[in-house]
Protein backbone atom coordinates (compact mmCIF):
# COMPACT_ATOMS: atom_id res chain seq x y z
CA UNK A 1 0.00 0.00 0.00
CA UNK A 2 1.48 3.29 -1.00
CA UNK A 3 1.96 6.11 1.63
CA UNK A 4 -0.87 8.51 1.81
CA UNK A 5 0.18 12.05 0.56
CA UNK A 6 1.40 14.59 3.32
CA UNK A 7 -1.60 16.96 2.08
CA UNK A 8 -4.45 13.85 2.99
CA UNK A 9 -3.16 12.71 6.48
CA UNK A 10 -5.87 14.06 9.02
CA UNK A 11 -6.14 17.54 10.43
CA UNK A 12 -6.49 17.37 14.08
CA UNK A 13 -9.96 19.84 15.35
CA UNK A 14 -9.17 22.73 17.99
CA UNK A 15 -9.71 21.53 21.22
CA UNK A 16 -12.72 22.56 22.75
CA UNK A 17 -12.27 22.28 26.37
CA UNK A 18 -9.02 24.32 26.05
CA UNK A 19 -10.81 27.36 24.19
CA UNK A 20 -14.09 26.54 27.32
CA UNK A 21 -10.85 27.00 29.62
CA UNK A 22 -9.41 29.77 28.06
CA UNK A 23 -12.75 31.75 27.51
CA UNK A 24 -13.27 30.96 31.30
CA UNK A 25 -10.20 32.38 32.71
CA UNK A 26 -10.84 36.00 30.13
CA UNK A 27 -14.14 36.16 32.19
CA UNK A 28 -11.88 36.02 35.77
CA UNK A 29 -9.00 38.33 34.29
CA UNK A 30 -8.88 41.82 36.03
CA UNK A 31 -10.55 44.26 33.37
CA UNK A 32 -13.86 44.37 32.33
CA UNK A 33 -15.03 41.65 29.96
CA UNK A 34 -14.49 41.78 26.37
CA UNK A 35 -12.01 44.85 27.52
CA UNK A 36 -9.50 43.94 25.31
CA UNK A 37 -11.50 42.99 22.17
CA UNK A 38 -9.63 41.05 19.42
CA UNK A 39 -6.14 40.42 22.17
CA UNK A 40 -8.89 38.17 23.92
CA UNK A 41 -9.83 36.48 20.67
CA UNK A 42 -6.14 35.30 19.98
CA UNK A 43 -5.42 34.11 22.88
CA UNK A 44 -8.32 31.48 23.21
CA UNK A 45 -7.62 30.89 19.36
CA UNK A 46 -4.30 30.13 20.04
CA UNK A 47 -5.10 28.04 23.48
CA UNK A 48 -7.34 25.68 21.76
CA UNK A 49 -5.06 24.87 19.01
CA UNK A 50 -2.10 24.76 20.94
CA UNK A 51 -4.19 22.49 23.34
CA UNK A 52 -2.79 24.30 26.23
CA UNK A 53 -4.11 26.50 28.91
CA UNK A 54 -0.72 29.14 27.94
CA UNK A 55 -1.03 29.77 24.54
CA UNK A 56 2.42 30.97 23.42
CA UNK A 57 3.64 32.39 20.40
CA UNK A 58 7.85 32.60 20.95
CA UNK A 59 9.10 30.26 18.29
CA UNK A 60 8.27 31.27 15.20
CA UNK A 61 9.37 29.61 12.19
CA UNK A 62 9.08 31.84 8.81
CA UNK A 63 10.07 30.17 5.58
CA UNK A 64 10.14 32.25 2.30
CA UNK A 65 9.36 30.39 -0.77
CA UNK A 66 10.40 31.81 -4.09
CA UNK A 67 9.77 30.71 -7.66
CA UNK A 68 9.59 32.36 -11.06
CA UNK A 69 6.59 32.27 -13.24
CA UNK A 70 6.61 32.11 -16.91
CA UNK A 71 3.92 34.59 -17.58
CA UNK A 72 6.05 37.49 -17.35
CA UNK A 73 7.09 36.92 -21.19
CA UNK A 74 3.75 38.59 -21.48
CA UNK A 75 5.29 42.30 -20.12
CA UNK A 76 2.76 41.86 -16.41
CA UNK A 77 5.44 42.62 -14.35
CA UNK A 78 7.27 46.10 -13.94
CA UNK A 79 10.89 44.31 -12.73
CA UNK A 80 12.83 41.77 -14.86
CA UNK A 81 12.93 38.44 -13.39
CA UNK A 82 16.19 38.34 -13.00
CA UNK A 83 15.01 40.54 -9.08
CA UNK A 84 13.74 37.18 -7.80
CA UNK A 85 17.30 35.47 -7.59
CA UNK A 86 18.56 38.97 -6.66
CA UNK A 87 16.01 38.92 -3.84
CA UNK A 88 16.99 35.36 -2.87
CA UNK A 89 20.46 36.65 -1.79
CA UNK A 90 18.79 39.74 -0.31
CA UNK A 91 16.79 37.77 1.80
CA UNK A 92 20.17 35.41 3.13
CA UNK A 93 21.93 38.43 3.37
CA UNK A 94 19.85 39.96 6.02
CA UNK A 95 18.84 43.02 3.65
CA UNK A 96 15.19 42.04 3.09
CA UNK A 97 12.49 43.51 5.14
CA UNK A 98 11.78 39.94 6.31
CA UNK A 99 15.25 39.09 7.13
CA UNK A 100 15.21 42.80 9.61
CA UNK A 101 11.99 40.90 11.22
CA UNK A 102 13.12 37.50 11.65
CA UNK A 103 16.25 39.25 13.67
CA UNK A 104 13.71 41.56 15.49
CA UNK A 105 11.74 38.72 16.38
CA UNK A 106 14.84 35.90 16.86
CA UNK A 107 12.66 33.92 14.30
CA UNK A 108 13.90 31.34 12.16
CA UNK A 109 14.03 32.10 8.68
CA UNK A 110 14.05 29.73 6.15
CA UNK A 111 14.55 31.14 1.90
CA UNK A 112 13.55 28.55 -0.10
CA UNK A 113 13.98 28.31 -4.08
CA UNK A 114 11.54 26.40 -5.61
CA UNK A 115 13.20 27.40 -9.45
CA UNK A 116 14.01 30.93 -10.72
CA UNK A 117 14.50 32.27 -14.26
CA UNK A 118 18.13 33.36 -13.27
CA UNK A 119 20.42 31.66 -10.78
CA UNK A 120 20.18 33.64 -7.68
CA UNK A 121 24.05 35.21 -7.10
CA UNK A 122 24.60 33.08 -4.00
CA UNK A 123 23.42 29.52 -2.63
CA UNK A 124 24.81 29.33 0.56
CA UNK A 125 22.24 29.84 3.07
CA UNK A 126 19.24 28.90 0.27
CA UNK A 127 17.35 25.32 0.13
CA UNK A 128 17.45 23.93 -3.03
CA UNK A 129 13.68 22.48 -3.51
CA UNK A 130 14.07 23.29 -7.97
CA UNK A 131 11.25 22.38 -10.05
CA UNK A 132 12.19 23.87 -12.70
CA UNK A 133 13.29 27.15 -13.69
CA UNK A 134 10.14 29.18 -13.60
CA UNK A 135 6.74 28.05 -14.27
CA UNK A 136 5.06 28.05 -17.75
CA UNK A 137 3.44 31.08 -19.46
CA UNK A 138 0.06 30.35 -17.68
CA UNK A 139 -1.70 32.45 -20.21
CA UNK A 140 -0.71 29.73 -23.24
CA UNK A 141 -0.50 26.42 -21.37
CA UNK A 142 -1.05 24.96 -17.67
CA UNK A 143 1.83 26.56 -15.72
CA UNK A 144 3.16 23.45 -14.69
CA UNK A 145 3.11 19.69 -15.10
CA UNK A 146 1.17 16.97 -12.32
CA UNK A 147 3.91 15.97 -11.42
CA UNK A 148 6.03 19.67 -10.70
CA UNK A 149 3.07 20.11 -8.60
CA UNK A 150 3.15 17.59 -6.94
CA UNK A 151 7.24 18.42 -6.36
CA UNK A 152 5.95 22.09 -5.22
CA UNK A 153 3.56 20.63 -2.74
CA UNK A 154 6.05 18.26 -0.85
CA UNK A 155 8.84 21.30 -0.76
CA UNK A 156 5.92 23.21 1.14
CA UNK A 157 5.38 20.14 3.32
CA UNK A 158 9.15 19.26 4.24
CA UNK A 159 9.08 23.13 5.48
CA UNK A 160 6.33 22.59 7.34
CA UNK A 161 7.86 19.64 9.20
CA UNK A 162 11.19 21.26 9.64
CA UNK A 163 9.11 24.30 11.48
CA UNK A 164 7.55 20.96 13.60
CA UNK A 165 11.34 19.63 14.14
CA UNK A 166 12.09 23.14 16.05
CA UNK A 167 8.67 22.73 17.68
CA UNK A 168 7.67 26.32 16.42
CA UNK A 169 4.55 27.67 17.94
CA UNK A 170 3.74 29.63 15.25
CA UNK A 171 4.26 29.32 11.03
CA UNK A 172 4.63 31.99 8.10
CA UNK A 173 5.13 31.45 4.95
CA UNK A 174 6.12 33.97 2.60
CA UNK A 175 6.17 34.44 -0.90
CA UNK A 176 8.94 35.64 -3.67
CA UNK A 177 8.77 35.90 -7.38
CA UNK A 178 8.44 38.77 -10.18
CA UNK A 179 4.88 38.03 -11.77
CA UNK A 180 3.29 36.14 -9.21
CA UNK A 181 0.32 38.89 -8.16
CA UNK A 182 -0.24 37.61 -11.99
CA UNK A 183 -0.49 33.73 -11.25
CA UNK A 184 -2.44 34.68 -7.81
CA UNK A 185 -5.31 36.97 -8.99
CA UNK A 186 -5.96 34.28 -11.85
CA UNK A 187 -5.90 31.83 -9.52
CA UNK A 188 -8.33 33.05 -7.16
CA UNK A 189 -10.45 34.58 -10.04
CA UNK A 190 -10.98 30.93 -10.60
CA UNK A 191 -11.23 29.40 -6.98
CA UNK A 192 -13.96 31.94 -6.67
CA UNK A 193 -15.43 32.50 -10.15
CA UNK A 194 -14.51 35.83 -10.39
CA UNK A 195 -13.63 38.62 -12.72
CA UNK A 196 -10.16 39.52 -13.36
CA UNK A 197 -11.23 43.80 -12.73
CA UNK A 198 -12.43 42.85 -9.65
CA UNK A 199 -8.76 40.79 -8.34
CA UNK A 200 -6.07 42.08 -10.46
CA UNK A 201 -3.71 45.22 -9.22
CA UNK A 202 -0.78 46.99 -9.41
CA UNK A 203 1.46 44.35 -8.17
CA UNK A 204 5.02 45.92 -8.31
CA UNK A 205 4.13 49.38 -9.50
CA UNK A 206 2.16 48.85 -12.70
CA UNK A 207 0.34 52.13 -14.27
CA UNK A 208 -3.43 51.81 -14.85
CA UNK A 209 -2.61 50.87 -17.96
CA UNK A 210 0.02 47.94 -17.12
CA UNK A 211 -2.93 47.17 -15.32
CA UNK A 212 -5.48 47.11 -18.17
CA UNK A 213 -3.14 44.96 -20.06
CA UNK A 214 -2.57 42.67 -17.05
CA UNK A 215 -5.92 41.88 -16.83
CA UNK A 216 -6.24 40.89 -20.16
CA UNK A 217 -3.68 38.42 -19.86
CA UNK A 218 -5.47 36.57 -17.29
CA UNK A 219 -8.72 36.51 -18.59
CA UNK A 220 -6.82 35.07 -21.92
CA UNK A 221 -5.69 32.58 -19.32
CA UNK A 222 -8.75 31.69 -17.42
CA UNK A 223 -10.58 31.20 -21.07
CA UNK A 224 -7.79 28.31 -21.47
CA UNK A 225 -8.01 27.04 -17.99
CA UNK A 226 -11.78 26.43 -18.49
CA UNK A 227 -11.68 25.45 -22.00
CA UNK A 228 -9.04 22.98 -21.00
CA UNK A 229 -10.55 21.58 -17.35
CA UNK A 230 -14.66 22.10 -18.39
CA UNK A 231 -16.52 20.92 -15.13
CA UNK A 232 -13.37 20.23 -13.11
CA UNK A 233 -12.12 24.10 -13.53
CA UNK A 234 -12.78 24.90 -10.24
CA UNK A 235 -10.92 21.98 -8.60
CA UNK A 236 -8.26 23.54 -6.17
CA UNK A 237 -5.58 21.55 -7.27
CA UNK A 238 -6.33 21.89 -10.87
CA UNK A 239 -6.36 25.78 -10.34
CA UNK A 240 -2.84 25.61 -8.60
CA UNK A 241 -1.06 23.18 -11.02
CA UNK A 242 -3.07 25.53 -14.35
CA UNK A 243 -2.20 28.68 -12.77
CA UNK A 244 -0.54 28.64 -9.72
CA UNK A 245 3.08 29.45 -8.85
CA UNK A 246 5.62 26.80 -7.54
CA UNK A 247 5.63 28.94 -4.75
CA UNK A 248 2.12 29.51 -4.53
CA UNK A 249 1.70 25.86 -4.23
CA UNK A 250 4.53 25.38 -1.87
CA UNK A 251 3.14 27.44 0.47
CA UNK A 252 -0.48 25.51 0.09
CA UNK A 253 1.58 22.71 1.10
CA UNK A 254 3.65 24.45 3.62
CA UNK A 255 -0.50 25.26 5.61
CA UNK A 256 -1.59 21.79 5.06
CA UNK A 257 1.21 20.32 6.67
CA UNK A 258 1.14 22.77 9.75
CA UNK A 259 -2.45 22.20 10.24
CA UNK A 260 -1.46 17.77 10.16
CA UNK A 261 1.09 19.20 12.32
CA UNK A 262 -0.72 20.87 14.97
CA UNK A 263 1.30 24.34 13.82
CA UNK A 264 -1.04 27.29 13.59
CA UNK A 265 -0.06 29.09 10.65
CA UNK A 266 0.00 33.06 10.40
CA UNK A 267 -1.42 34.46 7.10
CA UNK A 268 0.32 37.31 5.01
CA UNK A 269 -1.56 38.92 2.62
CA UNK A 270 -2.12 38.89 -1.30
CA UNK A 271 -0.39 36.37 -2.51
CA UNK A 272 -0.11 34.24 0.68
CA UNK A 273 -3.78 34.63 1.48
CA UNK A 274 -4.13 32.99 -2.43
CA UNK A 275 -2.37 29.70 -1.41
CA UNK A 276 -4.42 29.68 2.12
CA UNK A 277 -7.76 30.19 0.01
CA UNK A 278 -6.74 27.17 -2.58
CA UNK A 279 -5.68 25.46 0.31
CA UNK A 280 -8.44 25.72 2.39
CA UNK A 281 -10.74 24.37 -0.64
CA UNK A 282 -8.38 21.55 -0.63
CA UNK A 283 -8.85 21.21 2.93
CA UNK A 284 -11.77 22.61 4.71
CA UNK A 285 -10.66 21.81 7.48
CA UNK A 286 -7.46 24.07 7.34
CA UNK A 287 -9.55 27.15 7.92
CA UNK A 288 -9.59 26.64 12.38
CA UNK A 289 -5.79 26.70 12.01
CA UNK A 290 -5.23 30.31 10.00
CA UNK A 291 -4.75 33.40 11.45
CA UNK A 292 -4.78 36.36 9.14
CA UNK A 293 -2.54 39.23 9.58
CA UNK A 294 -2.85 42.13 7.91
CA UNK A 295 -5.26 43.88 4.83
CA UNK A 296 -3.04 44.13 1.94
CA UNK A 297 -3.08 47.32 -0.23
CA UNK A 298 -3.14 45.20 -3.32
CA UNK A 299 -7.28 45.50 -3.85
CA UNK A 300 -8.25 41.80 -4.68
CA UNK A 301 -7.01 40.75 -0.99
CA UNK A 302 -10.00 42.46 0.65
CA UNK A 303 -12.30 39.61 -1.64
CA UNK A 304 -10.22 36.62 -0.83
CA UNK A 305 -10.27 37.84 2.81
CA UNK A 306 -13.83 37.93 2.26
CA UNK A 307 -14.30 34.49 1.10
CA UNK A 308 -12.05 33.08 3.97
CA UNK A 309 -14.41 34.69 6.64
CA UNK A 310 -11.06 36.09 7.78
CA UNK A 311 -11.07 39.37 10.38
CA UNK A 312 -7.01 40.49 9.63
CA UNK A 313 -5.42 41.89 12.94
CA UNK A 314 -3.79 45.04 10.62
CA UNK A 315 -4.43 47.57 7.58
CA UNK A 316 -1.28 49.21 7.62
CA UNK A 317 -1.72 49.44 3.48
CA UNK A 318 0.96 47.28 3.06
CA UNK A 319 1.76 45.33 -0.54
CA UNK A 320 5.53 44.22 -0.16
CA UNK A 321 4.94 40.49 0.33
CA UNK A 322 7.69 38.05 1.65
CA UNK A 323 5.59 37.34 4.78
CA UNK A 324 6.27 40.51 6.37
CA UNK A 325 2.80 41.62 6.87
CA UNK A 326 2.43 38.77 9.24
CA UNK A 327 6.02 39.47 10.59
CA UNK A 328 4.86 42.92 11.92
CA UNK A 329 1.53 41.04 13.58
CA UNK A 330 3.65 38.66 15.60
CA UNK A 331 3.90 41.30 18.49
CA UNK A 332 0.10 41.58 18.72
CA UNK A 333 0.31 37.60 19.07
CA UNK A 334 2.87 37.44 21.85
CA UNK A 335 1.10 40.39 23.79
CA UNK A 336 -2.19 38.67 23.80
CA UNK A 337 -0.48 35.93 25.38
CA UNK A 338 1.18 37.63 28.31
CA UNK A 339 -1.75 39.41 28.87
CA UNK A 340 -3.66 35.63 28.91
CA UNK A 341 -1.41 34.14 31.19
CA UNK A 342 0.42 36.89 33.16
CA UNK A 343 -2.69 39.14 34.20
CA UNK A 344 -3.62 38.28 37.73
CA UNK A 345 -7.69 37.01 38.29
CA UNK A 346 -9.89 38.89 40.06
CA UNK A 347 -9.30 36.78 43.17
CA UNK A 348 -5.57 36.89 42.65
CA UNK A 349 -6.01 40.20 43.20
CA UNK A 350 -8.59 40.66 45.98
CA UNK A 351 -10.53 42.72 43.52
CA UNK A 352 -14.44 42.16 43.47
CA UNK A 353 -16.00 40.83 40.43
CA UNK A 354 -19.43 42.82 39.15
CA UNK A 355 -20.63 39.19 37.77
CA UNK A 356 -19.77 37.36 40.60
Amino acid sequence: MSTPLPWHQPITAPSDSHRQAALQRQTQLTKPAGSLGQLEALAVTLASLQATDQPRAERISMAVFAADHGVCEEGISAFPQAVTGQMIANFVTGGAAISVMARQLNADLEIINLGTAIPPPLQDGVIDEQVAAGTANLARQPAMTDVQLHAALTAGDRAAQRAADRQADLFIGGDMGIGNTTSASALACALLDETPTILTGPGTGLDPSGVAHKVSIIEQALTRHRQAFAEKSHEPLAVLGSLGGFEIAALAGAFIGCAVRGIPVLVDGFIVTAAALAASQLRPELRDWLLFAHQSQEPGHQRLLQALNADPLLGLSLRLGEGSGAAVAVPLLRSACALHNQMATFADANVSNQNE
